[in-house]
């Protein structure tokens, strides 16, 4: 593995242990988080007019961006890619199933589809981001001896 992958993957490790105990706090508390979207619901109502934007919209669009990092985290730490966004699922659903026991949380399959599209946009900003520019490694072909190293 190249140098610099072994260093972005590191620093990616680094960011998903601290997101994930920000992440945890935030979607294992025993606390209910309708106050904070209904005061954001009734501020994008009176300050910005969005009218059609009701609390439901807030709730999702915050489990999205709750999850954006964790997409983007483990795109650039599991290989392949894509494998990021189904362990960003599993992690979801495994949120949701412990909020079931948890007073004053609701467990919800739209917060399960919330939370993966958000994975799924981390996953691609990681990609347009960090990995496309990335420089690899160059691959020998099929009966072509490998380059020597350095």
């Amino acid at each position: 593995m190249p140098p610099e992958d072994v260093r972005i993957r590191r620093w990616a490790l680094v960011g998903l242990v601290l997101y994930g105990g920000a992440a945890g706090i935030v979607l294992l508390a025993p606390v209910s988080y309708s106050g904070i979207v209904h005061a954001i619901d009734s501020w994008l109502r009176s300050a910005l007019g969005l009218t059609w934007f009701g609390s439901g919209w807030v709730e999702f669009t915050a489990n999205i961006l709750l999850f954006v990092p964790l997409g983007f985290l483990l795109t650039l730490i599991v290989r392949p890619h894509g494998l990021g966004v189904v362990v960003a699922l599993l992690v979801s659903a495994g949120v949701e199933l412990v909020q079931l026991v948890i007073p004053s949380r609701e467990a919800s399959l739209r917060d399960v589809l919330a939370n993966t599209c958000g994975a799924a946009v981390g996953a691609v900003l990681a990609w347009l981001l960090v990995l496309r520019g990335s420089p690899r490694a160059p691959k020998s072909r099929v009966g072509e001896p490998e380059a020597p190293a350095d």
